[in-house]
């Protein structure tokens, strides 16, 4: 069972500890301070024992530590400090017997010298450590310092060139190109500055080089040189870096020169295909920097383009960012086939016509993955938007007949078609003046495909063209394919009627009629009936009702019989009474 809970005492303690009071007992229980003992040095005889016994101190350390530098280096600098500078520099000597390889204790020792104001020593200090160490560069960087310092500069300068021979680091020359610019020789800045993007051919180099000669040399037309050398004199791996674009596009938007920048910005984008997807950039193998380098390059130009562009170089930058999500779209599943559409829809707008082809004929190299006509619905259209893109904008009708023509060839027949490949195909070559081909293509379409939308168009063409024969020959094979289409029935009747032939319309009507399947046998009837109403021939259609009613007793047959009865071709009031209680009595 669990413990009632208790209520504790809330109330002040009795005896309250302030701050003050723990502060007072800290310091209280403080331990004292033991400080070393004061040496006082009243005669020189008390000083030469001092010294005797530091030295013997560190004599002793050194024995048994001779490896380690800061005792030798803190054996010097108390020799020094006491201004015996001959064993301070016998001390450094002894040193390097120890470790002539150490850089620092060159560096030290050079800076005793100095320290001291021993030029020629220092100088030859650290003459002897170039030559032991040459590929130590602070050695270097310290030798010329000092020679630059007491004002030598015929021997800075042959220090710096006996440095150059061994090939150092880009640092050492740009140290060597700033020291002739602070000594006032231009000329030999440049030359030093060559020389460098000779010795190291790289676009690191270049782009010191010219950063240099904008902020150092102050010469912009110098600086401009070495951009435009950069890409045209450098290996292509070399040349293609995204660094180099940006800061040659950086250097012209600071002088001003926005045209030049933006020429060089829509180069890098053409080259490097700047605002893509990473698939292109993985086929190139870029390193994961170089990508990097190229996102934040892009973007420069974005925010160039809205800070400097008008609308046309912004819309430019939009339509690259669209055209790489489209691309990015079509890499991943390349049947997306609305992202085609789209794709292809954005370079009709604003791209021109190589453009437009290009991404037709990429999309319709994409077919579907099964001879199934559902997969097949949405990759027609792309024919039919490529054919209209020729037809409409091009004008070029015989590219948008081909394409037609490829198109039907593609398209498996034997399992599945599509009318309106051929309706299409059909009413260009209307619109081309070749009937010829039309009719021949329409007839090929129904020997294929033979669905009742082509005959439908075939003889709107033949009826709109004056053909009466070729429609009754088509409607004759029409019905001959489908003898239970009464939508054709109807249609053939009419053509007849609208002729003349009333003959062969009432001919047609009763061999429709007397067909045993029909899909909409009371369209026909109506037809039928109409017609003869029309016509003035009232027995017939009153014969016609009665044959209607032997085969179907429905109550709206009745009751239009019974209303044509009623009517002026109709044989009067009685005989549509009669006709009603007929049929009251058969629906009873």
């Amino acid at each position: 069972m669990s413990r009632a809970g208790q209520v504790k005492n809330r109330a002040p303690a009795p005896i309250q500890i302030s701050a003050e009071q723990l502060l007072r007992e800290s310091a209280e229980r403080q331990e004292q301070s033991v400080l070393d003992p004061v040496n006082k040095i009243h005669d020189a005889e008390e000083y030469q024992s001092h010294l005797r016994d530091r030295r013997q101190h560190f004599e002793t350390n050194i024995r048994y530590r001779r490896e380690q530098i800061g005792w030798w280096v803190k054996y010097a600098r108390f020799e020094e400090d006491n201004k015996e500078f001959e064993r301070a520099r016998s001390i450094f000597e002894r040193s390097l017997e120890v470790d002539h390889r150490s850089g620092e204790l060159w560096l030290r020792y050079a800076e005793f010298e100095m320290r001291n104001e021993f030029v020629n020593h220092a100088r030859n200090v650290l003459d002897r450590a170039v030559q032991i160490l040459p590929r130590i560069d602070f050695l270097w960087y310290k030798y010329v310092y000092m020679e630059e310092t007491v004002g030598d500069l015929p021997k800075c300068r042959t220090v710096f060139e006996r440095w150059m021979k061994w090939l150092p680091d880009d640092n050492a020359w740009l140290a060597y190109g700033r020291f002739e610019t602070r000594a006032g020789n231009n000329v030999g800045a440049q030359e030093v500055m060559r020389r460098y993007v000779n010795t190291y051919p790289c676009a690191r180099a270049f782009l010191r080089y010219a950063k240099w000669a904008e902020w150092e040399a102050k010469d912009v037309s110098l600086a401009r040189t070495v951009f435009e050398a950069a890409l045209t004199d450098l290996e292509v791996e070399e040349s293609r870096q995204a660094r180099v674009f940006k800061q040659f596009a950086s250097f012209e938007e600071r002088q001003g020169e926005y045209e030049r920048a933006r020429v060089i910005y829509k180069h890098a984008v053409s080259l490097l295909h700047l605002g893509e997807d990473e698939i292109k950039q993985q086929e190139e193998d870029l390193p994961d920097y170089e990508i990097t380098k190229r996102q934040e390059l892009y973007k420069s130009y974005v925010a160039f383009e809205k800070k400097h562009g008008d609308r046309q170089g912004i819309e430019d930058v939009i339509l690259t960012k669209q055209r790489a999500e489209y691309k990015k779209k079509i890499a991943t599943d390349p049947l997306d086939y609305d992202a085609w559409f789209e794709y292809a829809k954005l370079e009709e707008d604003h791209g021109d016509a190589a453009a437009v082809r290009d991404v037709y004929e990429r999309a319709v190299a994409n077919l579907p993955p099964a001879q199934e006509k559902q997969h097949w619905k949405r990759y027609i259209y792309l024919w039919i938007y490529y054919a209209l893109f020729e037809e409409m904008q091009m004008k070029d009708l015989d590219r948008a007949s081909q394409v037609y023509q490829t198109c039907l060839s593609l398209i498996p027949h034997s399992k599945f078609s599509f009318a309106k490949i051929w309706t299409y195909a059909a009413k260009l070559h209307v619109r081309r003046r070749d009937l010829v081909a039309a009719r021949k293509l329409l007839g090929k379409a129904i020997g294929l495909c033979g669905k009742e939308k082509i005959f439908v168009e075939y003889i709107a063409l033949e009826l709109a063209l004056g053909e009466v024969d070729r429609c009754r020959a088509l409607y004759t094979n029409y019905l001959k394919a489908m003898p239970h289409n009464c939508q054709a029935w109807s249609k053939y009747a009419e053509l007849e009627r609208s002729v003349g032939e009333t003959e062969r319309c009432r001919a047609l009507y009763e061999l429709a009629v007397s067909q045993q399947a029909l899909d909409m046998p009371e369209m026909l009837w109506k037809g039928f009936i109409d017609f003869e109403i029309e016509e003035g021939e009232g027995d017939k259609a009153r014969k016609l009702y009665e044959r209607l009613l032997e085969r179907t007793g429905h109550v709206k047959v009745w009751i239009s019989f019974a209303q044509f009865e009623g009517t002026e071709i109709g044989a009067g009031l009685e005989a549509a009474r009669s006709t009603f209680e007929r049929a009251y009595d058969q629906l009873k």
